[in-house]
């Protein structure tokens, strides 16, 4: 089953986690950088957030990379 958008936005990591890709895509263990906790606990809330299509990943190699998708991000704030 597919998580809501505010689901996915109610946790105050992955609120967080959005902030640095939607300046640019990023790779998990770029992510992990920014926070004092795990990879496999960035990769659950990415897996979260790529479920709820606000980000998408980019496959370059053998890097995937997470970006912000701008337009599901912002629909959240105009159906209200």
């Amino acid at each position: 089953m597919r998580r809501g958008i505010f689901q996915a936005i109610a946790d105050s990591t992955r609120r967080a986690i959005i902030a640095p890709i939607a300046l640019q895509p990023m790779t998990s263990n770029a992510i992990a950088e920014h926070f004092e906790t795990t990879r496999p606990a960035v990769s659950k809330h990415l897996r979260i957030l790529t479920e709820c299509v606000l980000v998408h990943q980019q496959h370059q190699g053998w890097e995937i990379y997470y970006a912000l998708e701008i337009d599901k991000w912002l629909e959240q704030f105009c159906s209200i």
